[in-house]
């Protein structure tokens, strides 16, 4: 029987690098993975490290909370942050389970000024980028990151390793004691 993991989020780009990161981290193993609507309990543009980790962490628990059947819940939250006058974009991702916890955070990037001045007026970054780029929902698609990279690294590839990395824990469980 496949082990149950719950993302906190509709979103299919958070469920598929979920799915493909469980799959890499552990590939003699079976998930059913499906996604949840849940609170992040933070801004819609969560600004700066502690408030993006705090909305991974909420929405992981609240998945529990919402599903408390599954074996897994991950929480992936975006957010930006200033670095010497420069917007950058990045996620933290929290993986929960019964015993254990797990948590990492994606590389990150700049946001261009354009694109930032917006954010900066409150503006969640998905919504900045469709005005800027000429799009539609970019945050279920390539996201900012694949607009400025032209697809080299899209929202999921940013993604994907931080799930690793956060299954880290699950994967040496000795060595991480719960």
């Amino acid at each position: 029987m496949p082990a149950s993991v719950i993302v906190a989020s509709t979103n299919p780009v958070k469920i598929a690098c979920v799915r493909s990161g469980f799959a890499r981290m552990f590939p003699d193993r079976t998930f059913a993975v499906r996604g949840a609507a849940v609170a992040s309990e933070v801004s819609h543009q969560p600004m700066g490290d502690a408030e993006t980790l705090l909305g991974a962490e909420a929405r992981a628990r609240n998945g529990r909370i919402q599903n408390p059947d599954a074996d897994f819940w991950v929480g992936i939250e975006g957010g930006c942050e200033e670095r010497g006058g420069v917007l950058h974009g990045f996620a933290w991702v929290v993986v929960l389970s019964r015993d254990r916890e797990g948590r990492s955070r994606t590389a990150s990037f700049e946001i261009p000024p354009a694109v930032a001045d917006l954010v900066r007026r409150g503006v969640e970054l998905g919504h900045a980028d469709d005005q800027v780029f000429g799009r539609t929902n970019s945050k279920q698609g390539n996201g900012a990151v694949g607009l400025l990279t032209a697809d080299a690294v899209d929202r999921a590839a940013l993604y994907e390793p931080s799930v690793v990395l956060a299954l880290i824990p699950f994967r040496h469980p000795t060595l991480f004691p719960a």
